[in-house]
Order: structure tokens, then C-alpha cells, then sequence
């Protein structure tokens, strides 16, 4: 996303190092960097649970085999708790709060992506893993793929919950993938008979590989988020959703200035078809209402920047 203060514009490499610095250097910022730090919290916008719709907690003192104590160190493991009769525990090992390194920024730097899948659980994941719990039908039987899924929350809940065929959880970020990896090792026994496979995967460079038009659901949130990245991303789903039946897109993503409104203009030039809904779940906008209210849990809440759409694309 591009972060607009006053007449200038500041690019997204370059607020992404300046969070990096931010991360780096604790130091509190002079009067001189206040604009340049409106525009950081424009684009790190987060709350500490977000929506907060599926409950879990910090499982303390867990131990993750072939993980050396560095590692180890640098990372936390939450453990959600499923509303569905007889789930298994979900364990999602993650980065661990205000963690930032310097090769996570020459990754994203050497393979042109951005890094926002290590920053933290973006609260559209939460939204997109509810949506995907409470509409399990959409996916029973069918071949699934979770597109920027930074550490795969809804795409391992599609898989734990739903009798999909088959999941793919996919990201650009070789570290991302990494961990994707271990969450799905990590949830390996609660799958049933879906198969789930970790996927590095570049938006644009899927053309005439062996996933091309094989896919019946496409399911992202929050990936609208580079405007950068919009001709890649809707290059992707157009290659990956099946021609021969129904098959479809759906993604979550706030409106963020005229960042979603540019990616729907380039699903449109496209030739697929989208659709918008902003009321789609009751339970998420109650919580919107409450947060938009003044609910404390979120105080730097603002409907453009948090709350997200649903679209759903179809060709």
C-alpha cells in the first residue's frame, strides 16, 4: 500500500525499512520524523487481537523438534481453540511480537516481495479463518488454495475443519514458507483425509505450470496491500481458478484509500468478474460496530484501514 502524507507520497520499500529502522533503533522519533511515522502506522496498522473471533492462547515452554534454541527463541507458538465438534487443537507457530531482523528485508529485497507475512496474524486472516469455519460447505471436495497465507491460519483451518480434497498454502517469502512448514508438521494428525501442501509461489510466474486452471476456491486476505503487486496478484488467480465449472476467488481486504478500488479495476480489465459485500457475517460486524464505537480493545481503529470486504472473483 502507498502511505500519502500531505502532498507527498512516500513508497512502500521505503516505509518498510523505515520500520525496520523503527524495530532496530528503540528510540523515540523527533518532531522532524512525525510525518514520516503517520505514514509507518498507516501501512503496520494492527490491533493485538484484531477481530479476535477465534480464541487461542500462548502455549508456554513448547519445545519444536529440529528447531535449534535461537530459533526457537525468536518465536512464538498460539494454540487455537476450534468451535467445531470434536476439533483438534490448531498450533500456529509464529514470529514473536516486535521481532525484526535484517535478513528478513535482503530476502524481501533479493525475491521483489514484501515481508508482511512475518510482521505478525493480519486481523483479515482472522476474518477470512471465521468466514472459512462457518462456511465449510464452499470447500467439502474441493481442491483449495490459500494465496499469501503468511503462516496459514485459514488455509490449515480449510484443511482441519471443512473435508477439503486438497489444500495448498502458498507464499512468496521462502522464510514464510518455512514456517508454513512447520504448522502444517505441527497439525499433521488433525487432517483427515485432505491433503495439505506448503507452496513457494512467485504472483505472475505460475503460467503453464502443473497447478494452472486447477484450483475450485482461491481463498487471501489483506494481499491488496502493495498496489505494486495488483497486476501479479490478479494475473495469479486468473490462472490458477478452473475454466471447465465453477470455481471462484475469495478474499478479504479493507479499502485502505483507493488501494482495493485500483486491484477491482484490474480484475476488471482482467476480463473476470468480481463482486463486493461489506455486511457478509453478522458475528464480524457486530465487532466492527463495537470497535468503530470506541471498544478500547482497538483504539487506533478506523473502518478504511481495518475493516475488511469481502470480494469474490469469478471468471
Amino acid at each position: 500500500m502507498e502511505a500519502n502524507s500531505g502532498k507527498s507520497t512516500t513508497n512502500a520499500s521505503s516505509l518498510r525499512w523505515k520500520i525496520l529502522r523503527r524495530n532496530l533503533i528503540r528510540r523515540s522519533s523527533s518532531n522532524s520524523e512525525d510525518k514520516s511515522e503517520m505514514g509507518i502506522q498507516r501501512i503496520s496498522r494492527k490491533a493485538t487481537h484484531g477481530f479476535n473471533l477465534i480464541p487461542f492462547h500462548l502455549m508456554k515452554d513448547r519445545v519444536e523438534e529440529n528447531v535449534n534454541s535461537m530459533d526457537s527463541s525468536r518465536n512464538a507458538t498460539l494454540c487455537y481453540t476450534l468451535p467445531v465438534t470434536n476439533a483438534s487443537p490448531l498450533i500456529l507457530h509464529q514470529r514473536a511480537d516486535d521481532m525484526a531482523h535484517l535478513n528478513d528485508f535482503e530476502v524481501c529485497n533479493r525475491y521483489d516481495i514484501d515481508n508482511t507475512g512475518l510482521v505478525c496474524q493480519w486481523p483479515s486472516e482472522d476474518v477470512l479463518a471465521h468466514y472459512c469455519l462457518s462456511r465449510a460447505s464452499i470447500f467439502r471436495g474441493k481442491r483449495v488454495i490459500e494465496l499469501g497465507s503468511g503462516y496459514g491460519l485459514a488455509g490449515l483451518i480449510v484443511a482441519m475443519t471443512t473435508e477439503a480434497r486438497e489444500v495448498f498454502i502458498s507464499d512468496g517469502n521462502p522464510q514464510v514458507v518455512d514456517y508454513i512448514q512447520r504448522n502444517v508438521n505441527a497439525n499433521s494428525g488433525s487432517f483427515g483425509g485432505t491433503e495439505v501442501k506448503p507452496l513457494m509461489l512467485h504472483w505472475g510466474q505460475e503460467k503453464d505450470s502443473d497447478i494452472s486452471n486447477t484450483f475450485d476456491v482461491i481463498i487471501a486476505s489483506d494481499c491488496t496491500f502493495f498496489k505494486e503487486f495488483h497486476g501479479a496478484l490478479v494475473r495469479t488467480i486468473k490462472s490458477l481458478l478452473k475454466k471447465e465449472g465453477p470455481s471462484e476467488a475469495i478474499l478479504f481486504s479493507p479499502r485502505r484509500g483507493n488501494s482495493l478500488d485500483k486491484f477491482l479495476g484490474e480484475v476488471k480489465d482482467s476480463g473476470l468478474h468480481f463482486s463486493t459485500d461489506e455486511m457478509y457475517d453478522t458475528e464480524v460486524w457486530r465487532r466492527h460496530q463495537g470497535f468503530v464505537e470506541g471498544d478500547d480493545s482497538w483504539p487506533n481503529y478506523e473502518m478504511d484501514h481495518c475493516y475488511p470486504l469481502l470480494v469474490r472473483i469469478t471468471r
